[in-house]
């Protein structure tokens, strides 16, 4: 018999890449220099940068006024302050002294814990939450989504368990941002899965009815939304009965956001092949079931981008909230503007950068996560 084998008794290692398919090089050439065209764009772009980023850095960083107190260090001799002739850099020391004000707005000094428990317990169950592998999901949902804006409430309100009443007309700031973001995104979702269903439906009457919202919400901009709902809706209430500013623009928000977030899931139900409902039928799913288990679950991940974009155009749109006397983040940075002991040529621009960075953050975040999921839930396009 013979004794020759062919088969392996090892596996084989992977083999290298060719010298030329990897590193930085490689790289470079393949998104930057791949054509003559792309060339001559990276050259440009290049060029660009170097005239533009040199003098934005030594704005931001190398000629700004870190610290100090009062106009005074942010302001040119000519101007009553201490700094040379010429001089231009940003007064990050009118941020840093309101920087209180811009997270917290004109809530009690005193009082200023009850803002940091809630972000706190906020950051603590929604950090797990967005985890995908973290346990217990559904403890943590219900946690999240229905515990603690009651806890909050009783936490930032007040005038419970011995805590002082603070009313909703001190907050601002970031915390009137987040408040009024988180709330949407809770309300309009749901909310607007529930008008995307009720559009489509066969029942004459909810599809009219969901029909009408959609269309008369989408078509008014948000602005007249909020100022309806600070001055018409109190009309349709009883009497002398009290209704908070603040609650009226989480109502306004809320329903504005929901009436595009129908739209965009509406566009992901009509993606889903009728063959997919059919399955369903032909399994005797009731409409919620197949709802739920088969035709939501691969429409929403459909419209991940366009969800998320919903998400960030509402956070942005918080700012107009100050029609009706609300300020947001950017709302009191503007507002303290108006402080003398501040007033100089680079201070508005300094705030300005700031509370578009602080925007420019939470934007981005929410948009790199969408990326994320959207990776992780693409199953039916992976090898």
């Amino acid at each position: 018999m013979s004794q020759h084998s062919f088969v392996r008794g090892e596996i084989i290692g992977p083999s290298t890449p060719p010298i030329n398919e990897s590193g930085v090089f490689f790289w470079l050439r393949k998104n930057l220099f791949a054509t003559p065209k792309d060339t001559i764009l990276t050259l440009i772009g290049l060029l660009l940068i170097g005239w533009f980023l040199p003098p934005v850095i030594n704005w931001l960083f190398i000629d700004a006024a870190w610290t100090g107190g009062g106009r005074g260090v942010c302001a040119t001799v000519a101007q009553g302050g201490t700094q040379p002739e010429g001089w231009s850099g940003a007064c990050w020391a009118f941020v840093g002294a309101k920087l209180d004000q811009f997270a917290f707005g004109r809530y009690p000094v005193a009082e200023r814990w009850r803002p940091m428990l809630v972000a706190i317990l906020f950051v603590a169950l929604l950090v797990p939450m967005l985890i995908p592998k973290a346990p217990y999901k559904n403890l943590n949902a219900i946690l999240l989504f229905a515990v603690l804006p009651f806890v909050s409430f009783f936490l930032l309100v007040g005038g419970f368990f011995g805590l002082e009443h603070v009313e909703t007309a001190l907050w601002g700031g970031l915390m009137v941002t987040l408040i009024l973001s988180f709330v949407g995104i809770v309300v309009s979702l749901p909310l607007g899965i529930i008008l995307a269903l009720g559009r489509r439906s066969k029942m004459p009457v909810i599809k009219l009815l969901s029909t009408v919202f959609i269309e008369i919400v989408r078509g008014i901009p948000l602005i007249t939304v909020l100022f309806m709902a600070s001055v018409m809706l109190p009309l349709f209430m009883p009497p002398g009965t009290p209704f908070d500013k603040f609650l009226r623009a989480l109502i306004g928000v809320s329903l504005f956001a929901a009436a595009y977030m129908a739209e965009v899931i509406r566009g992901g139900l009509q993606a889903i092949p009728k063959g997919q409902s059919e399955g369903a039928d032909s399994l005797g799913l009731s409409y919620w079931q197949k709802m739920r288990l088969i035709i939501l679950p691969q429409a929403l991940k459909l419209v991940i981008p366009g969800i998320v974009n919903t998400f960030i155009g509402m956070f942005k749109d918080t700012s107009l909230v100050s029609i009706i006397s609300m300020f947001d983040l950017l709302g009191i940075v503007r507002l303290n503007f108006s402080d003398a002991n501040w007033a100089s040529p680079v201070t508005p621009l300094t705030g300005l950068v700031f509370a578009g960075f602080i925007f420019w953050l939470f934007c981005f975040g929410m948009s790199r996560y969408s990326g994320f999921m959207e990776r992780m839930l693409d199953k039916g396009h992976k090898r």
